[in-house]
C-alpha cells in the first residue's frame, strides 16, 4: 500500500542505491522485505492479539513510511496522473472484497443508510454491522492511505520548502489532539486522528526518497529517534490505567512517537549505510515469497481477517474426525494461525488477480 507527493523546489536527486540493493524492475528488496514482514505481523496480531507486537514491529507505521517513499518517487510524474493511478490500483480490489462482505452483512440483517457510499470510495469509514465488524474494522488503513494519496502533492510541495523543519513539525498535530483540541467522536475525528498519528512516517518516506536522510549525520538522527522511541514507550506504559492496555494501536500518541523513532532508524540505516538484501535472491523460495507478498499486499490485507474468521468453523469440522481430534492441536491458536495462512494463500490465488487488473497488468494466479 502506498502514498504520493509532488511540487516545490526540487532537491538534488538521491544517489543511486548501492549495487545489489534492488531487484528486478528496480524493486528495493530491503523495503519489500519490510513490507512482507509488516503484513505477517498484522496477521499475527489479529490472530493472537499480543499487546506487545506493536512495540516489537510497528507494522502500520512501517507500511505508511514505505508508501510515502513510493509516492514521492511516483510524483516525479504529473501529480494528477499519479493520484489517479494510485486510486485506480486501490479501489477495484476493495470493491471486489466489499461485494462479499456487504452481501454477507445484508443477508444477516444489516440495514445500511446513506453512508454506504463509503463502500464506493472510502473517504470515511465504511459502515457495517456488528456481525461483520471483524472483517470491516481494518478499513481504517485504506481510508487513511487514500487521504494521504490525495494530500501528497501538497504535502510534498510543503516538505521540499524546508525538509527537516517540516518533517519534525509532523509530530505536532498528534500532540495538539492529545493535549489541546479534542477531535469529535465521529468519522471526521477518527480519520483526523489516524492521519496525524502516521503523518510523520508518511513524510519520512519523502525524506528518504529525496535523499534528506542520507545527508544527515548520525548525531542529528539517532538521538532524536531514540528519544521518540523512549517517549512513545513511556507514554504507553505510563497510561495503561487510562487506556486499559499498553497496546500502541489503542494509544495514538504513543503509536505516533514509537513509529516515528522506529521507522526513522529503519530508513536511516538504509539511506546512510546502504543496507540492502540482495542476498535474498540466493534463497529462491524466500525471495519468491517476498515477491508474492508485495504484489498481493492489498489482497493479503483485505482478506486476512476473513481467512481467520473462516478458519474457526473449518476447524470445528475437523473436531468431528476422530483421527484429527486425536493427533492435531485443534484447540491451539497456532493451529488457527496455520489454517488462516492456508486460507490466505487460497484467497491470493482466487482473488489476487484483481490487483493485476487494477494495475492494468495481465491477470495471473501468482505474480
Amino acid at each position: 500500500m502506498g502514498a504520493h507527493s509532488k511540487g516545490g523546489p526540487v532537491l538534488p536527486r538521491p544517489a543511486a542505491p548501492p549495487s545489489g540493493a534492488t531487484g528486478a524492475g528496480g524493486r528495493d528488496r530491503y523495503f519489500d522485505t519490510l513490507r512482507a514482514l509488516a503484513l505477517v505481523r498484522v496477521v499475527t496480531y489479529h490472530t493472537f492479539g499480543w499487546a506487545w507486537a506493536g512495540l516489537v514491529f510497528p507494522s502500520m507505521g512501517i507500511m505508511f513510511g514505505l508508501a510515502g517513499t513510493l509516492m514521492a518517487r511516483s510524483l516525479e510524474r504529473p501529480a494528477l496522473a499519479v493520484v489517479r493511478g494510485r486510486v485506480r490500483r486501490l479501489l477495484p480490489p476493495f470493491w471486489f472484497w466489499g461485494v462479499f462482505v456487504v452481501a454477507a452483512m445484508l443477508v444477516h440483517g444489516w440495514m445500511p443508510d446513506w453512508r454506504i457510499v463509503y463502500w464506493v470510495v472510502p473517504l470515511g469509514d465504511p459502515p457495517g454491522s456488528a456481525w461483520g465488524e471483524q472483517a470491516w474494522e481494518i478499513l481504517w488503513y485504506l481510508r487513511t492511505y487514500l487521504w494521504f494519496v490525495l494530500l501528497s502533492p501538497l504535502l510534498l510541495r510543503v516538505f521540499r520548502l524546508a525538509p527537516v523543519p517540516v518533517l519534525l513539525s509532523c509530530l505536532v498535530p498528534v500532540v495538539v489532539l492529545q493535549y489541546g483540541w479534542q477531535p469529535p467522536d465521529d468519522r471526521f475525528g477518527t480519520g483526523l486522528l489516524d492521519l496525524t498519528t502516521y503523518l510523520f512516517c508518511w513524510v519520512l518516506g519523502f525524506a528518504h526518497r529525496d535523499g534528506v536522510l542520507a545527508r544527515l549525520r548520525p548525531a542529528a538522527v539517532v538521538p532524536p529517534a531514540l528519544a521518540a522511541l523512549a517517549y512513545g514507550a513511556w507514554y504507553a506504559l505510563a497510561h495503561q490505567g487510562e487506556y486499559g492496555t499498553y497496546d500502541l494501536d489503542d494509544i495514538p500518541l504513543a503509536q505516533a512517537f514509537w513509529s516515528a523513532g522506529y521507522v526513522t532508524l529503519l530508513m536511516y540505516s538504509k539511506a546512510r549505510l546502504g543496507i540492502g538484501l540482495a542476498g535474498l535472491a540466493r534463497h529462491r523460495r524466500l525471495d519468491r515469497l517476498v515477491t508474492v507478498f508485495n504484489a498481493r499486499a492489498v489482497t493479503v490485507y483485505l482478506w486476512h481477517e476473513l481467512a481467520l474468521v473462516l478458519a474457526v468453523p473449518l476447524i470445528d469440522q475437523l473436531w468431528k474426525v476422530p483421527a484429527f481430534e486425536a493427533y492435531l492441536p485443534l484447540d491451539s491458536q497456532w493451529f488457527l494461525f496455520g489454517v488462516g495462512w492456508v486460507l490466505i494463500a487460497a484467497f491470493i490465488v482466487a482473488c489476487g488477480w484483481v490487483e493485476d487488473v487494477a494495475a492494468r497488468r495481465r491477470p495471473r494466479l501468482l505474480p
